[in-house]
C-alpha cells in the first residue's frame, strides 16, 4: 500500500522523504505519512535523522554528504554489528532494515528503532544521586562483559581474527604515517609516540581472546536509562570489529572521566562515578577473564586512540575539519600518549 509523504515533512540534506517512504512501503515498514524529520547531533559526522511513522519511532543513519566510498562500507559494517547483537544481553538499538542501493538516498543507510535514553556527557547523569552515578559507572563494565559473550559465529565478516594482536602496532603506525599525504599537514608532532609503539611491540602478549569489540566505547557513545541507573543502548558501532574484548575495557579506562596528566574527558556533574580499579574488578568478576595483560591493552588503547584523534588534526590542517577541532584533538592525542607513558612506567616499576 503506497502512503506518500506529508507536505509538512522538512527536507534534510541527504534524506529525501519521498524516496524513503517509497522504499519503506516496498519493505512493509510502517504505514501512513512520515512525521517531521528531526536531525540528531552527537559528535559524529554521520547523518542521523529521527522520525515517526505510524506507531514507530525510528532513526535513519547514513554517511555524511561528502563521505568517500568507505562511508558506505561503514554503514553496512555497523548494520552487521547490530544484527549480530540481536537477542544478546548487550543493550543496543534494534536494527529494522538496511539499504545498500544508492539509488534510494544516494548512499547506503539503515533504520533502527529509536531509544529512550540520554547521553551522560550532554545531560548530567542522575543529578545529586552519587549512588546512581556509581551504578551507572559499573553498568559500563557490565555492558562490556555482555559484549564479550557475543558468539563470534553470529558476527559475520567484521575483521580478520588471525594475527590480530600481532598486527595492532603496525596497523596504527601506518595510519599515523598516512596523514602526511594530506595537504597542509606537517606531520605528527606527538611527543613519545615512537617510544610507546616500540614498547608495545617489545612486550606484546603471546595470547589473545577474539570476540566482537565496539572499538570506541566510552560515555559519549552510550545512552543511559531515565528510569534507573543503567545503559539503555550502546551506539555508534562504526569501528566495530573482531579483536580482543580487553581493548574495549582499556579504551573505557583510557577515556574514564577524571583529572590528571592523561585525562581527556570529564563528567563534572557525576562525582559518584567509581574509581577505575572498581570498574576493572567488576569486569573481571563478570567475565571471569585473566586480566594479567590488561596493562598492555591499556597502553595500546591510548596509542590507538591518539592516532585516531591526530587524524582529525591532520584533516583540519587540510581544511577538512575546523581548526578548533584539530587543536582539541591534537591536545587529547598528546594527553593519551602521556597517559600511556605513565602506564608503561607503572608496568616497569
Amino acid at each position: 500500500m503506497s502512503s506518500g509523504t506529508s507536505a509538512t515533512v522538512p527536507q534534510v540534506d541527504g534524506v529525501d522523504p519521498g524516496a524513503l517512504c517509497v522504499w519503506m512501503d516496498r519493505l512493509g515498514i510502517g504505514e501512513g505519512p512520515l512525521g517531521p524529520l528531526s536531525v540528531l547531533s552527537g559528535g559524529t559526522q554521520n547523518i542521523l535523522v529521527r522520525f515517526r511513522r505510524g506507531d514507530s519511532e525510528l532513526v535513519l543513519r547514513r554517511p555524511p554528504l561528502r563521505a568517500g566510498p568507505d562511508g558506505d562500507v561503514t554503514m553496512l559494517r555497523e548494520a552487521r554489528a547490530l544484527r549480530a547483537l540481536a537477542g544478546s544481553d548487550v543493550p543496543h538499538p534494534e536494527l529494522v532494515a538496511v539499504c545498500s542501493d544508492p539509488a534510494v538516498l544516494g548512499r547506503s543507510f539503515y533504520l533502527m528503532c529509536a531509544v529512550d535514553g540520554f547521553n551522560p556527557t550532554v545531560e548530567p547523569p542522575y543529578p545529586g544521586d552519587v549512588s546512581a552515578q556509581s551504578e551507572l559507572g559499573l553498568a559500563m563494565a557490565d555492558t562490556l562483559a555482555a559484549l564479550s559473550r557475543v558468539d563470534t559465529a553470529d558476527v559475520g565478516d567484521l575483521g580478520r581474527p588471525d594475527g590480530w594482536i600481532e598486527r595492532q602496532v603496525g596497523r596504527w603506525q601506518r595510519q599515523l604515517e598516512s596523514y602526511a599525504a594530506l595537504p597542509g599537514y606537517p606531520g605528527a608532532d606527538l611527543e613519545g609516540v615512537r617510544e610507546v609503539g616500540s614498547w608495545l611491540e617489545e612486550r606484546r602478549p603471546t595470547r589473545c581472546q577474539i570476540g566482537l569489540i565496539h572499538g570506541d566505547f566510552h560515555f559519549a557513545n552510550v545512552l543511559a536509562r531515565r528510569d534507573r541507573p543503567d545503559i539503555a543502548a550502546v551506539i555508534d558501532w562504526e569501528l566495530a570489529t573482531l579483536g580482543d574484548p580487553l581493548l574495549d575495557l582499556a579504551h573505557l579506562l583510557a577515556t574514564w572521566p577524571g583529572t590528571g596528566t592523561g585525562a581527556i574527558s570529564d563528567l563534572p556533574a557525576a562525582p559518584g562515578l567509581p574509581a577505575k580499579d572498581e570498574v576493572i574488578l567488576r569486569y573481571g568478576r563478570e567475565t571471569g577473564r585473566d586480566l594479567t595483560d590488561l596493562g598492555w591493552f591499556r597502553v595500546l588503547a591510548c596509542y590507538r586512540l591518539a592516532v585516531l584523534l591526530e587524524g582529525s588534526n591532520a584533516r583540519a590542517a587540510a581544511a577538512r575539519a575546523s581548526a578548533e577541532v584539530g587543536r582539541s584533538c591534537h591536545r587529547m592525542a598528546q594527553a593519551l600518549l602521556y597517559q600511556a607513558q605513565e602506564l608503561m612506567a607503572q608496568k616497569e616499576s
